[in-house]
């Protein structure tokens, strides 16, 4: 495995092998892409009793918030997505990891691979710190480092959790 330069990227991109839109060059960085804040959240809520995995519609356990910023209350998980709306060939990855700005902050991720030959919005589970933050829709929060796998990925992952059911945010397309 190998880590893609700026050159590399640019060069992924430009050849229409690697897709990101809307694409913006400045977010290009020495070695991977910042991806910006979409403008819709889903935040957890208490309804009173457990969420049955099996049987409950897990979208009765979140609100979609839509708007141009968000307050990230402490120890509060949301989900945001990306502006950007991607696909990964067969032979790249990415590393995902919060900017080092978010961090400092008390905000947290967990650890995010994006698969070869993914192809959407990224959705990522935000963890506030000790106190509020205010997070703004179009802000650079993420940085994706892409890596190129030795070999293309021969099976895609179609395991039974693809398509799960889960919490749909609006998408960019």
């Amino acid at each position: 495995m190998a880590i893609l330069s700026d050159l590399d990227l640019l060069n992924y991109i430009r050849s229409g092998r690697l897709l990101i839109e809307p694409f913006e060059e400045s977010t290009v960085r020495e070695n991977g892409v910042d991806l910006r804040i979409g403008g819709t959240i889903a935040r957890m809520k208490n309804i009173g009793r457990p969420l049955d995995t099996r049987n409950d519609n897990v979208e009765d356990f979140y609100t979609i918030e839509s708007g141009s910023s968000f307050i990230i209350n402490p120890r509060e998980h949301v989900l945001l997505h990306t502006k950007e709306y991607i696909k990964l060939p067969i032979d790249l990855m990415g590393f995902v990891n919060l900017r080092s700005s978010y961090a400092r902050v008390g905000l947290s991720i967990p650890p995010t691979i994006i698969d070869a030959n993914f192809e959407g919005q990224l959705t990522i589970e935000l963890v506030g710190g000790d106190f509020p933050v205010k997070l703004y829709e179009n802000d650079r929060f993420i940085h994706v480092v892409f890596a190129k796998l030795t070999s293309p990925v021969e099976k895609p992952y179609r395991g039974k959790y693809q398509g799960q059911r889960g919490i749909r945010l609006p998408s960019f397309k």
